[in-house]
């Protein structure tokens, strides 16, 4: 069981996003400008009532774009996250679960897909697809659920031999409620943690693509794009890069806050030797 009151970390990052996704809610209600709504007359303006955090370069309201910016970059990542959850966990489950030519034919696999670093194999996908958030996606999960596949074909890999699971063959137990009743409870710890580490990576990797013109495209409010649409100004108003940094840094080191903290609690690495 998790303990929120003796996790200090934890509680500190749930805090933190808890803040975040009220914000991310809520902050249109308060300030309702288009974040779309172009106005050459208001570029550049300082923060004001109407505009909280000023205006960017084509006089667009810069809280209600980082509001809804939130939106889209943390809307994505957690897509995204499920997304490569329900890949690699049931593909890694079943390889360490069958073994055999199917584990071994995964295995070669998931050698192969994972021997160029995470994020050259994204930038090359995502280059080739073509710049758009979908596409951003599809290169994300392709670099991520092999990490997944991997944990959770090494949790049941080491499970799959114990007397327990020997017991619930004996009982007449079918692989799948063996997979589903048993054998998950040993991965969801693991997988938890490094979910939660990933949420931080994912908008990274996302803020990072689209930075460089091959995720969010203009005017779509979006925490990278707004870093590339405002660097140009970076010297004269850096505020316009300063807000979407700053949400971005907050936001992920809340993420890695809970996951260090849940890794802490759970005491994954003692549980599997020291290794992920």
């Amino acid at each position: 069981m998790i303990s929120l009151r003796s996790n200090g970390m934890v509680v500190v990052g749930l805090l933190i996003l808890a803040i975040v996704f009220l914000m991310m809610l809520t902050g249109s209600w308060f300030v309702a400008n288009d974040p779309l709504a172009i106005d050459m007359s208001r570029r550049l303006e300082a923060p004001s009532l109407s505009y909280p955090l000023g205006t960017d370069n084509m006089g667009r309201c810069l809280f209600s774009r980082l509001v809804v910016g939130a939106r889209t970059t943390i809307g994505i990542t957690m897509l995204t996250l499920a997304t490569v959850a329900l890949i690699g966990i049931p593909l890694g489950m079943l390889s360490g679960y069958l073994g055999g030519r199917f584990d071994a034919i995964m295995m070669r696999f998931l050698d192969g897909a994972s021997a160029m670093p995470e994020f050259v194999v994204a930038i090359a996908i995502a280059g080739f697809l073509g710049p758009s958030l979908s596409n951003l996606m599809l290169a994300i999960l392709w670099v991520k659920w092999i990490g997944y596949a991997r944990v959770a074909r090494g949790i049941v890999l080491a499970e799959r031999k114990k007397e327990y699971i020997l017991a619930a063959r004996a009982a007449g137990s079918s692989s799948w409620n063996i997979l589903m009743l048993h054998l998950i409870k040993k991965v969801l710890p693991s997988i938890l943690v490094i979910g939660s580490l990933d949420i931080g990576k994912i908008i990274m990797i996302i803020a990072m693509m689209s930075y460089v013109g091959l995720g969010a495209q203009p005017p779509t409010p979006e925490w990278g794009a707004m870093l590339n649409e405002g660097r140009s100004f970076f010297q004269s108003h850096p505020q316009l890069i300063l807000y979407p940094g700053i949400a971005i840094f907050v936001v992920v080191i809340a993420c890695n806050l809970i996951g260090e903290g849940l890794r802490d609690q759970l005491d994954v690495r003692r549980r599997r030797g020291g290794h992920w």
